[in-house]
């Protein structure tokens, strides 16, 4: 791994160059009074000084509505016509957490285990990820509980580290990372005296994930589902923001001779997501759907993918409109 240094200011130039070279940018930035992760336009709106941003960048590796294929009829034959990948854009994931980037690993293992799926793979090719450490955290933050830490290197191609007078440590982690350096190596300086460590976030160890997962093994008819369920409103919001959820609905949509096959979000937790076309839905109470939720992220996902299926970004705690919070429910579970 070889470390440089870059300058706060540096980093503008940096965004500016790669733009330049017709690179799409995501990156945190402020819009009205939320900092979200989202394409980046105004460098004017580019924060670093944040906990979280809203959204993860699960997006831009698998967006929220995609179309999969397009499909045209001319008598009886119909003409397919799959996704093409070569209109997928070389992007740049600037300012990930190190959770956010973490998160990429249990993405892929589920649109690549078994089965490649085409586009994701595409996608996550044509991706460089850097990541910026978190300075700071809050209390829904909980990476350290399941093995992610603020200053981690998983799934970043460079990861900054903010040290002091607006110097950054910059490692250089991957032949992505070294890419990218290449492409302005002006821009860094060498690398810092200084270790990264004691400019990390503190983030408590809540629980033991692996605890947990054990726990859980047996635990499918625990009255805990139930009663810990009761104030989910089923709205879908810790879905949608988690940086690892995955699951997705496919339609068709069209006229009488052409059309387009889409993929969208969805979520285990909305009641219409397992109900069977004969009107038998077999979760049909909130808290199954609370507890498939539990299940996949730290039972099915290690055993099947050996990947947790949450990264401790906090989220979904934020998100909820009921303060549902996960680190007080999975700690009243191994209480339970």
């Amino acid at each position: 791994m070889q470390k440089r240094s870059i300058r706060r200011a540096q980093i503008n130039a940096l965004l500016e160059k790669l733009h330049s070279l017709h690179k799409l940018i995501y990156a945190p930035q402020k819009l009205g009074t939320q900092v979200d992760f989202a394409p980046l336009g105004d460098l004017q709106n580019l924060t670093l000084d944040h906990i979280q941003t809203v959204r993860s960048a699960k997006a831009a590796l698998f967006p929220p509505v995609e179309e999969l294929l397009r499909y045209q009829r001319s008598g009886v034959e119909t003409e397919l016509q799959d996704h093409d990948l070569t209109h997928i854009p070389e992007q740049v994931l600037f300012g990930t957490r190190p959770c956010d980037a973490a998160a990429i690993a249990p993405l892929t293992a589920v649109f690549t285990t078994d089965d490649q799926d085409a586009i994701f793979a595409k996608r996550l090719e044509q991706t460089t990820v850097i990541s910026v450490s978190c300075e700071r955290s809050d209390g829904d933050c909980f990476c350290t509980s399941v093995g992610v830490r603020p200053g981690d290197t998983r799934g970043s191609d460079i990861l900054l580290t903010r040290l002091k007078d607006d110097e950054y440590l910059a490692e250089i982690i991957t032949a992505k990372g070294e890419s990218l350096l290449q492409l302005a190596s002006e821009l860094f300086g060498p690398e810092p005296a200084e270790s990264k460590e004691a400019y990390l976030a503190k983030v408590e160890k809540r629980f033991d994930w692996e605890a947990l997962h054990g726990k859980l093994a047996g635990a499918f008819d625990h009255p805990f589902w139930l009663t810990t369920s009761l104030a989910c409103l089923g709205c879908g919001a810790c879905a949608y923001v988690c940086p690892v959820c995955s699951c997705f609905d496919i339609q068709d949509e069209g006229l009488q001779k052409k059309g387009r096959r889409v993929r969208s979000w969805d979520s285990c937790g909305l009641a219409l997501f397992t109900l069977h076309a004969s009107g038998h839905n077999p979760r049909a109470i909130q808290s199954q759907r609370w507890r498939q939720r539990m299940l996949h992220k730290f039972s099915y996902m290690p055993d099947q993918l050996q990947q947790l299926g949450c990264v401790g970004c906090g989220r979904c705690s934020r998100a909820c409109p009921a303060d549902m919070n996960l680190i007080e429910q999975v700690e009243n579970f191994l209480s339970a």
